[in-house]
């Protein structure tokens, strides 16, 4: 359906849109996926995650891999909760989960996310599209270290809401997270 007529919206459409891609690509609040023909930057530190699997924007041989920078560019969000596993409420700030996997051009249904240890949870990407669920890299203001679940922590926005708090989210509660896998 043409809303402005169709002649004037297709025939000098590349005109209009270019000039507003390369905008909207300087603008840093945008996911990488709105600057994806240009592709994924390798990172410049040291990864913090990898995605592998059935992905569309690879940067490092077949796998998507994110440094800090990489990830904090990514929609950073802030969700203030209380978690099963710590006794008072903290701010914790990182990128959206589901902007992340759009980055890296996930096209699955559920992926899996891998621990340091090696602990895995399959995640449903619906369920990331129904709640603001971030990858925490930073509580309080603090880096997220190794001892306390960092540096980077699948955290869902518990108090906002308390029907998350059940023993299958808390499974979905991955910290330590170093891979995600897309089927």
């Amino acid at each position: 359906m043409c809303f402005y007529g169709c002649r004037y919206w297709i025939a000098p459409m590349r005109q209009r849109v270019l000039p507003v891609m390369f905008v909207l690509a300087s603008l840093p609040w945008l996911p990488l996926s709105a600057v994806a023909e240009e592709g994924l930057p390798s990172p410049g530190g040291e990864v913090l995650l990898s995605i592998s699997g059935n992905i569309d924007f690879p940067n490092v041989g077949g796998e998507a891999r994110f440094d800090r920078e990489m990830l904090m560019a990514i929609a950073p969000t802030e969700i203030r909760t209380r978690t099963p596993w710590h006794q008072d409420s903290g701010r914790y700030e990182g990128p959206l989960f589901r902007e992340v996997l759009a980055a890296a051009g996930v096209r699955s249904e559920r992926v899996r996310v891998r621990a340091l240890n090696d602990y895995e949870a399959e995640i449903p990407v619906a369920e990331l599209h129904d709640y603001d669920v971030i990858l925490a890299m930073s509580r309080d203001g603090s880096p997220v270290q190794i001892r306390e679940f960092g540096p980077l922590f699948v955290l869902y926005p518990f108090d906002d809401h308390p029907e998350l708090l059940n023993e299958t989210v808390r499974f979905r509660s991955v910290w330590h997270v170093v891979h995600i896998y897309a089927p």
